[in-house]
């Protein structure tokens, strides 16, 4: 009789046999998310074919699971679309800035590209620029500017960007009746893309997810669907953090397809003035840690942040002080026209770096720097726009912040620190927020209801709208939106 203690794997062979199993697995998951953040690495540097043999040899495994078979195709996809915004050679670049700079040198544009101001990328041994570096130059240089031949301005920012008789209507309105939400305005709104003709087969089915507002108390409220075109029609629930309207249409051969939304809401100026004294050390809660946390790719507490936040803060506890430092510091990185967000690892750590960065990119950064400190932030997106009178709208991004016991208040970076003379209304967009404004995103990088297929065009924001159809995602380059608010009626006298 063969002893019983042979018959079958003892306590501690089955211990081995499991453990090698589960370190099996866990060196399995390692290769596997080694081998991405390793292709994420060399596309980040440039080094497109060296990318593409270790896609191609990685999606040739078997065993490779579904969800790293699309992060690993999106990589091919990143670099596809990188190739979209670093399309110009060096004598592009500089015939661009030519056109505003006619004797421009070339000792110049060697000397403001060894600054980095001439934001560019080495793919595989090419120096390719990025197709808004020219007129970004002369966001990012004085010398530039005063080098242009033209005498009007380069740019034009919005008109909420400058402080105006609005921003003292919505501090006047709310200092008058202690509230935050003042000077109400009803918008409608038309929203409308078209897919380029034939950009897919004519007969199929195009898919669209068109940006649309949720319900916000005291900031948007009485939101209603007008109609649509087509007339059927999915609206994502109030639950939606990214919300949009769905619709599907079918593509006829030879002509442009069009989806459109109209719809109406109201929208609130918000004003709080905040009182450092009273700010109160932020609790640690559950329902506040998720705001605090990281959040990768583009929340990560890197080195860099980690310094760049001591040169700042110092030895600052209050809350409000501390928020009010890295605003102003964020304020100072000059904004600058950005390639798309779904071609950048890490959004905050690349504003720290390139020295410029345009809304999303700025606030991201300052989110970073709050969470850091211990102070909640959480992500809002939309559209901006104004009066008839100005002709005016754009995409836009900002945020908020949890200051104890004012709760969550409103920040906008990009627009920053205002130039009246008046404190109040010069810090008004720390605390403070126009009604020129519709947010359509509350968090960024949120599934949509109901979910995409196929990989989005932006993959943090949501305020152009997507586009698909069963054989892949269309992107940017083949579709156009249109944005188009009209003020009904603003109460108050305002």
């Amino acid at each position: 009789m063969i002893n019983a203690q042979f018959s079958r794997p003892s306590i501690l062979q089955r211990i081995t046999r499991v453990s090698c199993v589960v370190l099996l697995a866990t060196l399995c998951f390692a290769a596997r998310a080694g081998t991405l953040a390793e292709v994420q690495a060399l596309v980040d540097a440039g080094k497109f074919n060296a990318a593409e043999a270790q896609i191609t040899k990685a999606l040739e495994q078997a065993s490779l699971s579904s969800a790293d078979r699309q992060s690993l195709t999106f990589e091919r996809e990143r670099m596809r679309r990188i190739l979209l915004d670093f399309s110009l050679s060096a004598e592009d670049a500089q015939a661009r800035l030519r056109r505003q700079i006619p004797d421009l040198t070339p000792a110049e544009f060697a000397a403001w590209d060894a600054a980095g101001l001439l934001e560019h990328m080495v793919i595989d041994g090419r120096t390719l620029y990025f197709n808004r570096s020219p007129s970004n130059l002369f966001r990012l240089s004085e010398a530039a500017r005063k080098r242009r031949a033209s005498t009007t301005p380069p740019w034009t920012d919005g008109p909420n960007e400058i402080a105006n008789a609005h921003h003292r209507e919505v501090r006047d309105q709310a200092l008058k009746t202690g509230k935050h939400s003042v000077a109400p305005r009803r918008v409608r709104v038309t929203y409308s893309v078209t897919v380029n003709a034939d950009a897919v087969p004519g007969g199929e089915t195009l898919r669209a997810w068109l940006p649309f507002p949720r319900a916000l108390a005291g900031q948007q409220e009485n939101v209603r669907l007008v109609e649509s075109e087509p007339a059927r029609h999915n609206i994502a629930p109030e639950s939606a953090l990214q919300r949009t309207v769905y619709l599907e249409k079918p593509a006829e051969k030879g002509k442009q397809t069009v989806f459109s939304i109209t719809y109406e809401l109201t929208i609130f100026g918000q004003y709080h003035a905040i009182d450092a004294a009273k700010v109160q050390p932020v609790p640690r809660t559950a329902e506040l840690a998720p705001w605090i946390a990281e959040r990768a790719p583009h929340i990560v507490f890197t080195p860099a942040i980690r310094k760049l936040s001591s040169e700042i803060v110092g030895t600052e506890k209050n809350p409000y002080r501390i928020a009010q430092a890295l605003f102003d510091a964020v304020d100072r990185i000059p904004w600058a026209g950005a390639r798309e967000y779904s071609t950048i690892s890490n959004l905050s750590d690349y504003t720290l770096h390139a020295g410029h960065g345009d809304c999303g990119q700025q606030t991201l950064l300052l989110m970073t720097l709050l969470r850091l400190n211990g102070i909640p932030t959480r992500w809002q997106s939309g559209w901006v726009f104004a009066d008839a009178k100005y002709d005016y709208d754009n995409m836009h991004d900002w945020a908020q912040l949890y200051l104890p016991p004012y709760g969550w208040v409103p920040m906008d970076v990009t627009f920053g620190r205002l130039s009246s003379g008046d404190p109040q209304i010069d810090g008004f967009y720390l605390g403070g927020l126009d009604a020129y404004r519709i947010a359509f995103n509350d968090d960024f990088s949120q599934a949509f209801v109901p979910a995409k297929q196929h990989a989005r065009s932006d993959t943090v924001d949501s305020q152009r709208g997507e586009i698909e159809w069963r054989g892949g995602n269309l992107y940017f380059d083949q579709w156009d939106y249109k944005f188009d608010a009209h003020v009904l009626t603003v109460a108050n006298g305002g």
